[in-house]
């Protein structure tokens, strides 16, 4: 039986990660800020943090892992203190890959970020675009992936440069997105909405990550959905499935970035750099690479995906609300400013 450590393991991805690979008849450890309730007799779970290095010892000291899938992250919208932050994804990092390399792991798989960059696109990146990180996550996520890219000889690194990872369940900044639908109120849209954004289905992302498994050398790999349709057409289509008398509205988006811009500053945005730099931005991977040297396929759109992701809190919404303890993605963001514009709508 394989044996793997899931760093962020009771987070969104984390637990669908860990599911898919429990089917497979893989033993899974976890290792996660958060407690994880979550219970299977091929499941063990540790809380803690992956800097502590007394923990990481007995973990894998107790246990012998045939590879580590390194999710854990912070979030710069989530946590105020910056070196937290990089302390947790940089240094972090580092600690993962040391104890790897201590014990002689030869398999690192990574979830890295389109947040390596923030600018608009007209064609699809490839994995030779140069990064341009322009705020603390992708930085640190483009640290992270120096640190498990130095030493090729020693352990295999597959890094996935991911978009927003969705399926149902998946709240965070979506949650906004979600109420506006939930309360049949205008949504409103910077720019004329036909700007293009991929996403990634969960499931996709842990098929990769197993398919990654099978690569014996070290590469950075571009992943994300195909037939990426306009804002417009996503947000239509969940609103048309779901029966939301949601109506969108579209304001100019030079004014309302600048106005995103200086909200943040003041404190009182959740819509940090990246969001309010990409919010009205075409963004999507390449995916031939992933495609022809891993046999990648996605399976669902972005529509399909999102209005998952919408059902479920619907579905969901009041013991949504009342989460306590739960991973950035697992619960609603706070609106800050844009209550009131949810209100004036």
């Amino acid at each position: 039986m394989p044996c793997y450590l899931i760093t962020g393991g009771a987070g969104f991805f984390g637990t669908i990660l860990k599911q898919h690979f429990l089917a497979k008849g893989a033993h899974i450890v976890s290792i996660d800020l958060e407690p994880d309730s979550f219970s299977h007799p091929h499941f063990s779970a540790y809380q803690g943090d992956i800097n502590d290095n007394a923990l990481m010892e007995h973990i894998f000291a107790t246990h012998k892992f045939d590879a580590v899938f390194h999710c854990a992250a912070l979030l710069a919208h989530v946590k105020k203190d910056l070196k937290r932050l990089w302390q947790a994804n940089v240094n972090g990092t580092q600690n993962v890959y040391d104890f790897a390399l201590k014990y002689n792991i030869r398999k690192i798989i990574f979830i890295s970020s389109n947040c390596l960059w923030a600018k608009n696109f007209d064609s699809p990146v490839s994995e030779n675009e140069t990064p341009e990180p322009v705020e603390i996550y992708g930085k640190s996520k483009l640290a992270g992936e120096r640190i498990l890219l130095s030493k090729p000889d020693k352990i295999n690194s597959i890094i996935f440069r991911s978009p927003t990872i969705m399926d149902e369940g998946r709240l965070g900044l979506l949650s906004i997105l979600f109420e506006f639908i939930d309360e049949n109120r205008k949504l409103p849209m910077v720019g004329d909405g036909t700007n293009r954004y991929q996403f990634i289905y969960a499931k996709d992302l842990a098929n990769a990550f197993e398919l990654a498994l099978k690569a014996d050398y070290s590469d950075i790999f571009n992943i994300g959905s195909d037939n990426v349709k306009s804002f417009n057409e996503v947000y239509e289509y969940v609103i048309g499935k779901s029966g939301s008398k949601t109506r969108l509205f579209h304001f100019p988006k030079l004014p309302m970035v600048w106005a995103m811009k200086i909200c943040f500053w003041l404190g009182i945005s959740p819509l940090g750099p990246y969001q309010y730099k990409m919010i009205a931005s075409n963004f999507i991977f390449n995916t031939a690479k992933i495609k022809q040297k891993l046999g990648f396929a996605p399976t669902l759109t972005n529509e399909e995906m999102l209005l998952r992701a919408y059902e479920f809190y619907h579905q969901n919404k009041q013991e949504i609300l009342n989460r306590k303890d739960v991973s950035a993605h697992n619960s609603v963001a706070k609106m800050g400013v844009i209550k009131l514009l949810k209100w004036l709508m």
